[in-house]
């Protein structure tokens, strides 16, 4: 378990994010392959559901909301019906789209995909058809987008390029982009191109190139993990970058920074179903790292994490803070724990509780932080269990338990508490919230029965309106005298 990542996790907060580079649609086109047509040796798809998504620099944007950052995106649209459909997505995501740019003079970017599933399962990408133009944006729209840039910049944290090469990055924008974010004392990283020149990234912060654009970019066949720290290094120092992260698929990131650190951060083996979007993803942590406090080695090894997550989904998908801090509780790699599977992420949660309700049985709900446990709140878990089939015990997250009691608390730190409370016969399912209250998970839930300590009057007890109001109840739980976890720790400070 890496405590470091959870508490990485769990203090990101909401960083302020300027994503800058060429927006797009990805739109899917799912269906049963079924038969090779008699027309030509092709598969025939038929074709059952349409569904559209944020791709490219606005597909970093959505996944940096989805991990809770607040975004803003500077691109360019054509005047089209593609654009007022991306413009409506981006809308509808929350990110701040006044720097999305209008060029009557070019299509929308749509990269439109046929995704094909043999027997009515297993799907797999079948075709890619690409609508655009790569031809650099013109002087008046990049004057206009240098205007939005100098507007847009005091006002963030952190600066991400995602360059797809279809014509916003162009050495201009670039310029504009790096000096502004500089005299304001702001990082810069950039996803770059795949191309042989990158004079247009000199003085970023950091670029994330991929294995082979790393290798074209310094002229190397990248086979190994010293030729990739070679390639970085000399990226580094031609670029002027504080650092060269060299992202390698399977075999994690190569770090090579000014300071002289190199290193490969390894990756866990994944069931990879699809590598679209594992770029947005690493870009969007790193950056979500790296404005949060975080260095470069910590930021990539939660990249290494999260990119991970996204290529066990298909297409370009999110990933929620939820989700990687499961991960990083329940994987082999982190995790001693043979009760882990008790921990669920919220979606999880969900999905099993439905079936659960399915079959008749109600549920029960409780939080706190549960950072010493003792017989009391043995004694309190076993009542709270009586009261349904299911125990659901939500955790404070240490960065919550410390807003609450304190820097020095909690002692013992997430995982822990989740391994502890998983080894409970009367716990059914731990999970995890940031915020100082449950409410939104207990709305998320919808328990049967919310428990509460007895020290509690009921009109204090945090979503005990909401679950009344949807024909649940309200159980105080008996408190064992004599136990603390406050006095605990004052005795044992004392001893």
């Amino acid at each position: 378990m890496s405590s470091e990542l959870i508490d990485l996790v769990q203090r990101l907060g909401e960083p302020r994010v300027l994503v800058v580079g060429d927006v797009m649609l990805d739109r899917y086109i799912w269906g049963d392959a079924e038969r090779i047509s008699q027309e030509a040796p092709v598969i025939l798809l038929r074709a059952d559901r349409r569904e559209e998504r944020l791709g490219g620099a606005s597909s970093v944007a959505m996944m940096l909301r989805a991990l809770g950052a607040k975004v803003s995106l500077l691109g360019v649209v054509g005047a089209d019906a593609d654009a007022s459909r991306l413009r409506g997505l981006i809308a509808d995501t929350g990110i701040d789209l006044e720097g999305i740019v209008s060029d009557p003079t070019r299509p929308t970017t749509v990269k439109e995909r046929y995704i094909g599933r043999a027997q009515h399962r297993h799907p797999q990408q079948m075709l890619r058809v690409d609508f655009e133009t790569r031809l650099p944006v013109t002087g008046l729209i990049e004057r206009e987008l240098g205007g939005i840039l100098s507007r847009k910049l005091p006002e963030v944290d952190i600066v991400l390029v995602s360059d797809y090469d279809k014509g916003v990055c162009t050495p201009g924008v670039m310029a504009m982009t790096i000096a502004g974010a500089k005299a304001l004392g702001l990082k810069v990283l950039a996803d770059p191109l795949r191309g042989t020149d990158y004079r247009k990234y000199h003085g970023c912060s950091a670029i994330t190139p991929n294995r082979l654009e790393a290798g074209l970019a310094s002229g190397r066949n990248i086979q190994s993990n010293d030729e990739a720290i070679r390639a970085g290094r000399e990226l580094a120092a031609d670029l002027d970058l504080e650092a060269a992260i060299v992202t390698l698929d399977k075999d994690g990131m190569a770090l090579c920074h000014r300071d002289g650190r190199k290193e490969i951060y390894p990756t866990r083996p994944r069931q990879v179903y699809d590598i679209t979007g594992a770029g947005d993803m690493v870009l969007s942590v790193l950056g979500l790292a790296l404005a949060a406090g975080a260095d470069y080695p910590e930021a990539i090894r939660l990249a290494n994490v999260a990119g991970g997550l996204e290529v066990e989904k298909i297409g370009v998908a999110t990933v929620t803070r939820e989700e990687i801090l499961h991960d990083l509780i329940t994987s082999p790699l982190h995790s001693s724990n043979e009760d882990s599977g008790k921990f669920k992420s919220l979606t999880q949660l969900i999905s099993e509780l439905d079936l659960r309700r399915r079959n008749g049985q109600k549920i029960a709900f409780t939080n706190g932080c549960f950072d010493v446990l003792h017989a009391g709140h043995v004694q309190y878990l076993n009542e709270a269990r009586a009261q349904a089939d299911v125990l659901i015990v939500a955790l404070n997250s240490d960065a919550s338990v410390r807003g609450l009691k304190g820097p020095s608390r909690p002692v013992n730190p997430i995982e822990a508490r989740a391994a502890v409370l998983s080894g409970l016969q009367s716990v059914d399912y731990v999970t995890v919230f940031n915020e100082a209250t449950p409410i939104k998970l207990i709305e998320a839930i919808r328990p049967d029965v919310l428990v509460k300590g007895a020290d509690y009057s009921k009109d204090q007890v945090v979503g005990g309106d909401f679950v009344e109001s949807h024909g649940g109840r309200v159980h105080l739980a008996a408190m064992r005298d004599g136990f603390s976890t406050t006095n605990i720790i004052k005795k044992m400070k004392v001893a």
